[in-house]
């Protein structure tokens, strides 16, 4: 005769998705009253809604105004732990990351964390007042920045940089 029953497993922690746990003599009864089988539960991870993890390590992309950039700032982020300060330095640019030691997952049969490190993404605003504009005009002219100058980059560098953060900026459709 089948039946229901509950199991509870201690789930160790830093598992992994795709990981299974072995619990011997947990699963059904034999054929003919037999000792029972064993029973293995599969780890599915379930994604967070702000967090990526890769290993023992997690991502997590923030964005802040082009002037918390320029003057440098300090927001709160969500750890796994609670908010935790992280100080943005003057002159913070896209793509910079900060690394929070020990704010990672949990190694698996092992001790200590992982990090967690912090994407930093600087937004510019897409309207401006006309007092804005005129500020910005007068900082640029300040600055000696000419309008049209520019800066080229070499494709070979930008394509070997491309990495986890490139993934990251697509999953977040940055």
């Amino acid at each position: 005769m089948r039946t229901r029953r509950s199991i509870n497993v201690k789930i160790p922690a830093g598992v992994e998705g795709g990981n299974r746990i072995h619990l011997a003599g947990q699963g059904e009864v034999g054929p003919g009253g037999g000792p029972a089988g064993d029973l293995y539960v599969e780890i599915i991870e379930k994604p967070h809604e702000f967090l990526i993890r890769d290993g023992k390590d997690l991502h997590i992309s923030i964005s802040i105004t082009m002037v918390a950039a320029a003057l440098g700032t300090v927001v709160r982020v969500d750890t796994l732990d609670g908010e935790q300060e992280v100080e943005i330095d003057a002159g913070a640019q896209s793509a910079d990351a900060i690394t929070l030691r020990g704010f990672g997952v949990t190694k698996l049969r092992g001790g200590g964390r992982g990090d967690l490190i912090v994407h930093v993404e600087v937004v510019t605003p897409q309207k401006l007042s006309r007092e804005e504009q005129e500020l910005l005009k007068k900082f640029a002219s300040m600055r000696g920045e000419k309008r049209g100058a520019f800066q080229m980059h070499s494709r070979k560098k930008e394509h070997q940089e491309q990495g986890l953060f490139s993934r990251m900026r697509d999953a977040f459709n940055l």
